[in-house]
C-alpha cells in the first residue's frame, strides 16, 4: 500500500509518518516546501513538492498514491477568508485524488454537532470534510477535540496557562465541556484506520476516557506538575481579551489562540461512538496523557525532541520558547578542526574551570550549597575524558558523541529543569560550527521568574564562555597526553 501524507511539517503529520513507516507501509510525503524537512530521519520516505493552492503540482504529488492522509488546515485569524481558503484547498486535493486514482482520503477534523454555534473555525473543518467526500473517494473523517501531547498548540495553551497564572481570572468559556484526547490514541488511529475497511466512508468521533471542563484540565494539568492553582470566575472576558491575555502570558500569538478560544464556546464530546468501537485501542486518561506529555523533556533526548524542521543556525543568539521549554543558542564560527573545538568543550569544569567568568561560576556553586545543593565540589572523573553518567561540577553528563555532541543535566538547585549542550560541526574549510544551547524548562511562574531574572548574566557567561571554546581550540589547543590525563580528585579544581 502506497501512502501519502500531506502536512508533513505540521504536529500530527510529523509524528504519523515514521508510525506508518515502522507499520510496513510504503510512504510519501507531500510539502510546499521539501526544504522544511531537512534534518528529518525519514531515511525510507519519499518527499514529494506539491501545494494544494496549486492543482498542477497536486497530480505528479499524488501518483501512484493508494490512500491519502489530508492534514492541512488554517489556523491563523489573520488568514482573511480562511473559510474560503480552506475549501479551495480541499476542493483542489480532492479533484487531484479523484484523478490520480487515490482510492481512500482519511482525515482529522474536529468534534461538533451542527445544531451548535460553532465557531468559525470548526465548522470550516467540517466543511473540509464535507468537500473531501463529494469526490466519491471514500473518506474517514475522524473528529477529534484537544489533543494532549508535548506541541500540540491546544495543549501548549493549556501548559502555559497553568504553569504561569497561579490565580487564574477565568471567563465562562472554562465552564465548557470538553473530551481531550492523547495524541498516542490518536495516531493510534490513523494508523489502524488503513486495515479496517469497515471505517471508510464514514465520521469517526474520537476521545479519551475522560469528559472534562476546560477549568477542569487545567486544574488536572496542575496536579501532575504539583502546582496549586486557583480560579475566579469572571462573566465580561471576550474570546478577543482572552487571546490577548493568552498572548501576553504565553508564546502563543493572539492570532493563534482567538480561534482556539472561539471554539471553546462549544461542548465537543463524543456523540456517536460507533465508529471508534471499530478500533481495538487502550484509551490514555487525561492524567496519563498529561504525564506522557511532560517526560518528553525528561527522556534524554533533547536534541530530538525540540529539534524539527528547522532552517540553519546563524551565528549569533537566538532565543525561542516551545513545548514549555525555552531554548536559548548561540553560534560561533571557527576556523579550528571539529576535534580540536571538541576537545575544549570535552575538557570544561573541574581544574580547568568554565573559561569566562570563573568567579561567578564558583559564586553560583557556594550559593548552591547554602540553599542545600550539591554546588561545584565534585570535580570531575577525568579531565580530559567524559562518560555518559559522569559528575561534572554541578553537571551530570547526560550524553557524549565524540567530536559532536555533548550535554550535560544541571543538578544545582533551579526552579524547574535544566541542560547545557554543546554540538560541533564540520565545515567544508575545515573550519566547525559551535553551536551552544541552554534549555530550560521552568516549573510554574517562579521558575520562568528565575530565568528572566537571570537572563541577562547568562547571556554574558554563555556567549564569553562560547567564545573562549573557539579561541582556545585556534590558539592554545588542549594537550590531551601525558600527565594531563590523570584522573582528577573531587574538589581538586582552581
Amino acid at each position: 500500500m502506497k501512502v501519502l501524507v500531506t502536512g508533513a511539517t505540521g504536529y500530527i503529520g510529523g509524528r504519523l509518518i515514521p508510525r506508518l513507516v515502522e507499520s510496513g507501509h510504503d510512504v510519501a510525503c507531500m510539502a510546499r516546501e521539501p526544504a522544511r524537512l531537512d534534518g528529518r530521519k525519514w531515511d525510507s520516505v519519499e518527499i514529494r513538492q506539491g501545494d494544494v493552492f496549486e492543482p498542477a503540482s497536486l497530480g505528479p504529488a499524488l501518483e501512484g498514491i493508494d490512500v491519502a492522509y489530508y492534514l492541512i488546515h488554517s489556523m491563523s485569524n489573520k488568514a482573511q477568508g480562511f473559510e474560503r481558503r480552506d475549501r479551495e484547498a480541499a476542493r483542489n486535493f480532492a479533484d487531484a485524488a479523484r484523478e490520480a486514482g487515490v482510492k481512500r482520503i482519511i482525515y482529522l477534523g474536529g468534534l461538533g454537532t451542527a445544531d451548535q454555534d460553532l465557531s468559525p473555525h470548526l465548522a470550516s473543518r467540517q466543511e473540509v470534510g464535507n468537500v473531501l467526500s463529494e469526490s466519491g473517494i471514500p473518506v474517514t473523517e475522524f473528529r477529534a477535540a484537544v489533543v494532549v501531547g508535548s506541541g500540540s498548540v491546544s495543549f501548549e495553551m493549556i501548559r502555559y496557562l497553568t504553569e504561569r497564572v497561579p490565580i487564574m481570572v477565568a471567563p465562562k468559556w472554562v465552564s465548557t465541556r470538553c473530551q481531550p484526547i492523547a495524541i498516542a490514541n490518536v495516531l493510534e488511529y490513523l494508523v489502524q484506520c488503513l486495515e479496517i475497511e469497515e471505517s471508510a466512508g464514514r465520521i469517526v468521533e474520537i476521545g479519551g476516557p475522560d469528559v472534562l471542563t476546560y477549568g477542569e484540565m487545567m486544574l488536572g494539568y496542575a496536579r501532575v506538575r504539583g502546582l496549586r492553582r486557583y480560579m475566579i470566575p469572571v462573566p465580561f472576558l471576550t474570546p478577543r481579551l482572552s487571546s490577548y491575555w493568552v498572548d501576553l502570558v504565553t508564546p502563543i500569538p493572539a492570532a493563534i489562540s482567538r480561534p482556539l478560544i472561539e471554539g471553546l464556546r462549544s461542548e465537543v464530546i463524543v456523540n456517536d461512538p460507533s465508529g471508534a468501537k471499530l478500533f481495538d485501542i487502550e484509551l490514555l486518561p487525561y492524567s496519563r496523557a498529561v504525564s506522557r506529555a511532560l517526560q518528553r523533556t525528561r527522556a534524554d533526548n533533547i536534541e530530538t525532541s525540540w529539534s524539527g524542521a528547522q532552517t540553519p543556525l546563524k551565528p549569533g543568539v537566538t532565543l525561542e520558547e516551545k513545548e514549555g521549554v525555552i531554548a536559548e543558542r548561540r553560534r560561533v564560527e571557527s576556523s579550528a578542526s571539529p576535534s580540536a573545538v571538541f576537545a575544549e568543550v570535552s575538557s570544561i569544569g573541574g581544574r580547568r574551570g568554565w573559561y569566562y567568568a570563573d568567579s561567578l561560576w564558583k559564586a553560583r556553586g557556594i550559593l548552591d550549597r547554602i540553599v542545600g545543593g550539591i554546588g561545584m565540589r565534585r570535580g570531575r572523573r577525568n579531565q580530559f575524558d567524559l562518560r555518559p553518567g559522569d559528575a561534572l561540577d554541578f553537571w551530570r553528563v547526560e550524553a557524549v558523541v565524540p567530536d559532536q555532541v555533548l550535554r550535560l543535566r544541571a543538578e544545582m538547585r533551579v526552579s524547574g529543569l535544566a541542560w547545557l549542550q554543546f554540538e560541533v560541526h564540520p565545515r567544508d574549510d575545515g573550519g566547525s560550527s559551535l553551536i551552544q544551547t541552554a534549555f530550560y524548562e521552568p516549573h510554574g511562574l517562579t521558575g520562568v521568574l528565575y530565568w528572566y531574572a537571570l537572563y541577562p548574566i547568562h547571556q554574558m557567561i554563555f556567549s564569553g564562555m562560547a567564545r573562549e571554546i573557539v579561541r582556545r581550540a585556534e590558539h592554545e589547543p588542549v594537550q590531551t597526553n601525558g600527565k594531563n590525563l590523570q584522573p582528577e580528585t573531587p574538589g581538586q579544581q582552581s
